[in-house]
């Protein structure tokens, strides 16, 4: 003989209560989810702007300087970022270290003066300086030494 329990009037049955504790989970690793897709999105548009040129004010779609490099990147990743890097560290709230870095990340450079984005693997994509083009460099040496922050847009 099978007993029935019925939940008391207000309850949920115990099936349900597992559903609504399971979506409450899937919520929080979907808004997860959904910044990785953003980010890898980002990271993927700044890639194929690997040898376009560096120009002061550049905003693309085939020149930029490096603030411009990752707000054109993000944007068409969906997220609208500010224009120049001291209003980007400001304005994005996810400050990261930079031992949690995760493809996607803003590097901030020389007193917030110069930005990146992390590609992953120790390395960043960034538009470096007039005569240079984009391009995908180490984190080490002086970028390590002066390295002055990161966040994570998307969130």
């Amino acid at each position: 003989m099978t007993t029935v329990t019925t939940p008391e009037p207000g309850e949920a049955a115990p099936a349900e209560a597992q559903a609504a504790k399971a979506k409450s989970k899937t919520k929080k690793l979907s808004k997860a989810a959904k910044q990785k897709a953003k980010a890898a999105k980002a990271v993927s548009v700044a890639k194929k702007q690997v040898g376009d040129p560096y120009r002061w004010g550049g905003t693309g779609p085939n020149a930029f300087d490096c603030s411009g490099l990752v707000q054109f990147s993000w944007k068409k990743a969906g997220v609208n970022l500010p224009r120049i890097t001291h209003s980007q560290y400001a304005r994005v709230k996810k400050k990261v270290s930079y031992k949690n870095l995760r493809p996607g990340d803003l590097l901030f450079f020389r007193g917030k003066g110069h930005v990146g984005m992390y590609v992953g693997n120790g390395k960043m994509v960034h538009s470096p300086s007039s005569g240079k083009t984009v391009r995908i460099d180490k984190l080490s040496g002086w970028r390590k030494a002066s390295f002055s922050g990161a966040v994570r847009p998307g969130i």
